[in-house]
């Protein structure tokens, strides 16, 4: 996709501790970006996520990451995690992420994240809030 299509990013700089030997970032720390970008999604939309979870006694569960490799990302240079959510179903959300470099359009790393919102007593999923969809829906206009 090309990064105009996204509504969101959150840009970090690779840090030494990032990286490995070849100065290249290390596989492992690709969700780590994934999953703070989410975070900064969700207080992109004004989701209460802390609340939510202890109102609701409900929290998401990961139950699929996928990242894919296209270049090499260096020690100190900054990019962009660029994410959308590109399915909301019954109790999961389905983000897609994008990794460019700052302000640039072409695709370092592309990944995958599935969330299942489950009951925090029994670990069973269920239905997401009317809040967090219609949240999503005002920033992706997905339904």
């Amino acid at each position: 996709m090309s990064r105009e299509q996204f509504n969101f990013h959150y840009s970090f700089r690779i840090r030494y501790s990032e990286v490995d030997a070849q100065g290249i970032v290390f596989n492992a720390h690709y969700l780590t970006f994934f999953d703070t970008a989410m975070t900064e999604y969700l207080r992109h939309i004004n989701y209460d996520y802390v609340n939510e979870v202890k109102d609701r006694n409900e929290d998401f569960h990961t139950v699929k990451t996928l990242v894919e490799y296209k270049s090499p990302i260096y020690f100190d240079q900054i990019i962009d995690v660029c994410l959308r959510v590109k399915k909301i179903g019954n109790s999961s959300l389905t983000f897609y992420i994008e990794i460019h470099p700052e302000d640039k359009d072409n695709c370092l790393a592309t990944g995958e994240v599935i969330w299942v919102n489950s009951d925090q007593k029994s670990h069973k999923s269920c239905p997401l809030s009317d809040t967090i969809k219609d949240k999503i829906n005002l920033l992706e206009k997905i339904y």
